[in-house]
Formats: structure tokens, sequence, C-alpha cells
């Protein structure tokens, strides 16, 4: 794969996606090769824990789009930049709520960026499960500080903002994509 897609989601207070984030990047770099950012209408109007966070400061990188025409431009996207792998943190939450990319293989950050044997910034004196994952403190603010050193380092809960840190934390890891498992 030469390009791959990072991407995140904020809910509502009823569990609906009210914005997405999405960063297509390059696999050999882990660099942004074009990012995407929806707030879904009606839904965000609902609100949710992180309404607060939807709106970026310039006005046109915010697309109000319905659920049916972002995730018809998303696919767009993907399929322009030859994109046919998902990834995101805890992704099966992701994958849940979003059954148009049911067809794409999904893999989870997560599932190295928790573990000890592929993250060497996890303290030896941290506890862990025998399989060597963490046992509290492996959210994405968590793990971006431990592999940054950024101890300022605050989550934004901005889907793209999110999506961007998530890849981030591919980068730092150093491991291929390929060494995600799929889901």
């Amino acid at each position: 794969m030469s390009t791959f897609a990072v991407i995140d989601t904020e809910t509502t207070w009823r569990d609906k996606v009210m914005s997405l984030g999405a960063v297509i990047a390059d696999s050999a770099t882990m660099q942004p090769v074009e990012t995407k950012y929806y707030i879904i209408d009606p839904e965000y109007r609902e609100g949710g824990m992180y309404s607060s966070s939807l709106v970026l400061e310039k006005a046109h990188e915010n697309a109000l789009a319905a659920r049916k025409d972002a995730m018809s431009d998303l696919i767009s996207c993907l399929t322009e930049h030859g994109a046919d792998t998902v990834f995101a943190y805890n992704a099966r939450f992701d994958r849940a709520h979003l059954p148009e990319l049911a067809p794409y293989a999904w893999k989870d950050i997560m599932a190295l960026a928790a573990y000890r044997p592929y993250n060497p910034s996890i303290p030896a004196d941290a506890p862990v499960f025998s399989t060597g994952r963490l046992k509290r403190g492996y959210g994405v603010e968590a793990i971006l500080k431990l592999l940054s050193g950024d101890k300022a380092y605050r989550e934004t809960h901005n889907a793209l903002f999110d999506a961007l840190d998530e890849l981030r934390i591919m980068a730092l890891l150093g491991h291929p994509p390929a060494a995600y498992r799929p889901l």
C-alpha cells in the first residue's frame, strides 16, 4: 500500500457520528497527503461531549455536510489516492459507526501502541497484563505523551486533529503499516 487513511469520529449524546476527520497518509513517509473534515448535519445539532471542539479556526476547513454526502466525498478521496486500508485508534468503535467503510481493511493503532513489545516508550514499571498490554493509561493522549515526551500535550477531541495525532502515534512508533493486524 502506498497510501492509507487514518480516521477519527466524534459522536453525539445518542451515539451518532457528528464529525469525521480523515488523513490520507503516505506509507513510506507517514506524512499527510490530504485531509478531510466533515461536520455531519443534522446530527451535530444534537450535541455531544465534544461539541465545543467541532468548529475549526479557519471557516473554509469546516465542511458541513449530510452524512451521505460526506461519506460519498470521503470514499471518492480514498479511491483517488488508492487508500484501501483504514487505521483508527480503537478501530472497532469507528468501524461500527461507519458501516459505509465496511469494504475497507480496518487496522487498530492501539493494537501496537498499548503493548510493551511494540511500544518501547512504555515504562518498565508500568502495570501490564501478561500479553504486555497496559492495564490503564493507553488512550491517545497518554500514549502520545509517552511517545513524544510532551507532558503538556492535550487531545483536542476534534475528529481531524485527533486523526492527525493518531497518524503521529504511528510515525513515532516507527512500525510500517503492514505491521498492524487487520480487525
